[in-house]
């Protein structure tokens, strides 16, 4: 918890322009508002509307819909009113479970891009990062004893993690795991995918400027009605200050409406061992953490897309992480471990520091 409360201070530096509600002259008002409980994180919503009751009904929409994903993505714990991916896992070399629209979507969307992205976005490497998960959860930052899991016991399950093992029957609408053993993990995805839906709902509904902020994963749609400003302005945060109190500094600030901004980094979940970083985001080559970067942020119109190619572009090396950020048309900035920054050309005119950009009404 005290992980999360530090990232949720996080959030509230670098989202900028998130103060207590304010009014403005164009008739609009900003509100802001944030639950717990969905995805591991603190989703935080910020918006104009016209009243607080308009603000509410759409916030609470939104948080309606986290909840449901939620329960439908989760692999540890079962719900008594749906078949989620827990289900899925418990009935592997069994039988094929009955599963929403969701769920068949989300599988057939990472099937697709574990192609894309050369394999590196694996969800049937449940089995190895069900280990991985086990020792996170032992040891922490400050361990003294910490261990790594043994690599013979990593590579003995990977006959349990092929993508091909994963059978979609969408007319049946049911999801079968070939091989007992196996098992789904969507992490690298699930929270992005979810708050792609979730806002895209919501604009539907008449919801347009906002903004929601989910762990790493930020979503904006349209510009702020402050009369101000003609884009969000988003933090990219600084991997080495992350864990300082109220969670450091941004080392720059990314002006963007209708987009998505998306950092995988070595400083959201880790432990140590000796002097070695041990961090959440395995190369499922290597079967061990990457460990090219210290942090990448993608910019993107997607935040699914964006969160699993956050994940692709950590566990590649430079050359081939640019190559396909530019194959793809992601814009990304790269943090090495000496301090060093590389960008995307594109990306450099949304910076305030790097590009000028002001984020303002001109």
């Amino acid at each position: 918890m005290k992980k999360l409360l530090a990232l949720f201070l996080t959030l509230a530096l670098l989202l900028t322009g998130c103060q207590p509600n304010s009014e403005t002259n164009t008739g609009y008002t900003k509100y802001s508002a944030q639950f717990y409980g969905t995805f591991d994180t603190i989703v935080q919503i910020v918006g104009y509307c016209e009243t607080e009751e308009e603000f509410a009904k759409y916030a609470g929409q939104i948080k309606a819909r986290f909840e449901e994903l939620n329960r439908l993505y989760d692999i540890y714990y079962e719900y008594a009113d749906c078949n989620n991916l827990k289900t899925v896992n418990d009935n592997a070399g069994i039988q094929p479970v009955d599963v929403s629209d969701e769920i068949l979507d989300l599988i057939e969307f990472c099937c697709e891009w574990y192609e894309k992205t050369e394999g590196k976005v694996n969800i049937a490497l449940g089995p190895v990062l069900s280990v991985w998960h086990k020792y996170m959860e032992r040891y922490s930052a400050d361990s003294t004893d910490a261990q790594l899991p043994d690599p013979e016991e990593l590579r003995a399950l990977l006959p349990l993690c092929n993508m091909q093992d994963i059978i979609i029957d969408r007319e049946a609408k049911t999801v079968y795991l070939a091989q007992k053993g196996m098992s789904l993990d969507v992490g690298a995805v699930a929270k992005g995918y979810a708050a792609q839906l979730a806002c895209q709902e919501a604009y539907q509904a008449g919801f347009h400027s906002f903004v929601i902020s989910a762990g790493g994963n930020i979503v904006t749609m349209d510009p702020p009605l402050d009369g101000v400003r003609s884009g969000w302005g988003i933090g990219i945060q600084d991997p080495f200050t992350a864990e300082e109190l109220g969670g450091g500094n941004s080392i720059d600030v990314a002006y963007v409406n209708n987009t998505c901004v998306v950092t995988s980094g070595d400083y959201q979940r880790f432990y140590m061992v000796g002097d070695r970083r041990i961090h959440h985001i395995i190369d499922p080559d290597t079967l061990m953490p990457a460990d090219y970067y210290r942090g990448v942020t993608v910019i993107t119109a997607d935040s699914g897309i964006a969160d699993l190619a956050s994940t692709t572009l950590y566990t590649l090396p430079f050359e081939r992480s640019k190559e396909m950020a530019s194959q793809m048309g992601w814009e990304a900035l790269w943090i090495f471990a000496d301090g060093t920054v590389e960008y995307t050309d594109g990306i450099i005119p949304l910076l305030r520091d790097r590009g000028g950009a002001t984020g303002l009404l001109k």
